[in-house]
């Protein structure tokens, strides 16, 4: 009984093999044939063609994605007229950052334009708002501090400047505003105040 099985293994694979054989050479002679050929080629073309068509994304150095080129300024008031739109774009976000504002703080929306994200784009000629009115008053003040008062101060400690990188004197909207658009009011703390002055001197 034992025998008969293992004989009827044995024919059973060598069964399989020839069938198998059998199947492999009917492939190779289909995928040799001139139509299969032919298909391969269109089928090739065809995926080259719509690879063509695609439209090409722009390739950024290390994956970031740079801001587009800001656009020369039309309207300045305060600042050199030969400041360039990059020059604006970096002064218009430190004074974001010192007053805790937003560009729409002090320029109106132009729902007539869409920037690249979708959103209404902003006039920044325009000058309706009155917080830009104000923002070129305060400019003002503070280039006038700068030039005409800060300037003039003496520094009478020098020595403590000996060995350390002196700092540029002058004021900026963030010495005041401390990163709010409305400046909090300064109160002393009480221990400044808590210790006996010397008695004057006869």
């Amino acid at each position: 009984m034992a025998i008969e099985v293992v004989n009827l293994q044995r024919r059973f694979s060598v069964d399989t093999i020839a069938v198998t054989l059998k199947l492999a050479r009917t492939l190779i002679l289909k995928l040799s044939s001139p139509l299969f050929s032919a298909a391969v080629c269109f089928a090739v073309a065809l995926t080259a063609a719509a690879q063509s068509q695609e439209p090409q994304k722009p390739e950024t150095s290390g994956g970031a994605q740079h801001h587009r080129e800001a656009p020369a300024p039309t309207n300045l008031k305060v600042l050199p007229k030969n400041t360039t739109g990059e020059q604006v774009h970096e002064i218009m976000h430190g004074w974001e950052a010192q007053l805790g504002a937003e560009c729409t703080t002090c320029h109106t929306v132009d729902p007539t334009r869409k920037m690249p994200n979708g959103r209404p784009a902003l006039n920044f000629a325009d000058d309706s708002k009155p917080e830009k009115k104000t923002a070129r008053l305060m400019y003002r003040m503070m280039e006038d501090i700068n030039k005409n008062y800060v300037s003039k101060v003496e520094d009478h400690d020098k020595d403590h400047d000996k060995g350390h990188e002196k700092e540029e004197a002058g004021v900026t909207c963030g010495t005041c505003h401390r990163g709010h658009v409305h400046p909090p009011t300064f109160v002393a703390p009480k221990e400044d105040h808590d210790h006996d002055h010397p008695a004057p001197k006869s």
